[in-house]
């Protein structure tokens, strides 16, 4: 599939800080790329480069095989975090202010959308404003959709919905860049770029992003206990079911817990995307 974005070698500087540092980013038609980092990590700052709306310190950035430009933005749908809507407009007033600027037909309003037509933007709960911004990112038929952390705030139904809007376009063809801090979405996209400092510190699938990392399993009926005694030594305790995952080895996990006179069944398994997330962006080395 073509490349719809390509960065090569972008920083960008604000005064004495890098806020993206000598990033490559290339997303093509039909996949689902994932930005992942903390906050401050540089996600958004990527985004408003890659969609021209920041020019680069120093690197290249391509829309569609051309610096970005009022032409090739018009081939995006871009959600951003503020949703990008009039919120003392209605939703039908949006709707026709977004086709009268990308210049197209104005088509019937989606199902589930009509029926709030009349209502103003910013008088609607946010899932129905998010559901709201990306119809209308839809609209004009994208062929590349930007999305910044676009189920921030949206119960689990509202996300379904949204991620499964997402996946039918990329199915048709569509490019997607999207950030997110939720790991369950995050495994729902084809390759995952891990930034932290504005660096890519991780790229590929959630496989490779995993990679051979392994955490420590604790398996014991006073699980509280240990949880207790694993999160006062310090670590990132996860509890899973019946069982509670730590990063480390099997013999730092048995000492602390032998020190506290806690018993339990101790072992490594391969370590889950948050995990593995969490790995990369402390600099823990691989295990």
């Amino acid at each position: 599939m073509p490349v719809l974005a390509r960065a090569r070698g972008v920083t960008m500087c604000f005064g004495a800080l890098t806020a993206v540092d000598s990033v490559d980013l290339a997303v093509r038609g039909g996949e689902v790329v994932g930005l992942l980092g903390a906050n401050g990590a540089g996600k958004t700052t990527l985004i408003r480069l890659v969609l021209g709306l920041l020019r680069p310190t120093r690197g290249e950035v391509l829309l569609f095989g051309a610096p970005p430009s009022m032409g090739t933005r018009r081939r995006v749908g871009y959600v951003p975090q503020t949703l990008g809507l009039y919120d003392d407009m209605t939703v039908l007033e949006n709707w026709m202010f977004t086709a009268a600027a990308f210049g197209t037909e104005r088509g019937p309003l989606p199902p589930g959308i009509g029926e709030v037509q009349d209502e103003l933007v910013g008088t609607l709960p946010l899932g129905v404003q998010r559901r709201v911004a990306f119809a209308v990112a839809f609209s004009h038929r994208p062929e590349l959709l930007v999305l910044d952390e676009p189920t921030s705030g949206v119960g689990p139904l509202s996300r379904a919905r949204l991620w499964q809007d997402i996946r039918d376009s990329a199915e048709h063809g569509t490019g997607v860049l999207v950030t997110t801090h939720n790991m369950e979405e995050a495994e729902q996209c084809d390759r995952l770029v891990v930034l932290v400092d504005g660096r890519v510190a991780a790229d590929g699938t959630v496989a490779d992003v995993i990679g051979g990392r392994r955490v420590v399993e604790v398996r014991c009926d006073d699980w509280r206990s240990a949880f207790e005694v694993l999160d006062a030594e310090g670590l990132i305790v996860q509890v899973q079911g019946d069982a509670l995952r730590v990063p480390g080895t099997v013999g730092q996990v048995e000492e602390m817990l032998t020190r506290h006179g806690v018993g339990g069944a101790v072992s490594t398994v391969p370590a889950n995307l948050e995990e593995a997330f969490v790995a990369v962006a402390s600099g823990t080395a691989r295990r």
